[in-house]
């Protein structure tokens, strides 16, 4: 008696597509991390030996562009902001630092009017960032 074999299809998955799919994905998510990365603020750190103030939890970083606008994150923002802003970050920790980014070309009395309303607000941390001048 002779049986007969029966004859199987052998069922394969193309997965072409997926990976083309995989890598499209893949090529859409690193152009678009290299656009987050370009702040829409310009400022042209000054240079200083010193060594860089470490980041911390518990900061509020305050930008002055060469004509001296003050900028809190990237919005712009008045002096009377900052000091709203100011008081605010010690309400809820006096411990706050306060991390001036300002032009090279800012004249001073912008930073310093930004250290005068951090100090009347309460906040006694403060630093001016620079980049490194090595």
């Amino acid at each position: 008696m002779e049986f007969r074999k029966k004859r199987r299809d052998v069922v394969g998955l193309d997965i072409t597509p997926l990976v083309d799919v995989v890598f499209l994905l893949l090529i859409f998510f690193m152009l678009s991390t290299t656009f987050i990365v370009s702040p829409g603020i310009r400022i042209n750190l000054p240079k200083a030996q010193a060594e860089a103030v470490k980041r911390e939890s518990r900061e509020v970083r305050i930008k002055i562009d060469a004509q001296g606008n003050y900028f809190f994150g990237d919005r712009r923002a008045s002096a009377d902001d900052l000091a709203d802003r100011f008081r605010q970050a010690a309400r809820a920790n006096r411990d706050t630092l306060v991390v001036i980014e300002a032009d090279e070309a800012t004249a001073h009395r912008f930073v310093v009017e930004v250290m005068d309303r951090a100090k009347t607000a309460g906040l006694n941390r403060l630093a001016i960032a620079t980049r490194p001048g090595r």
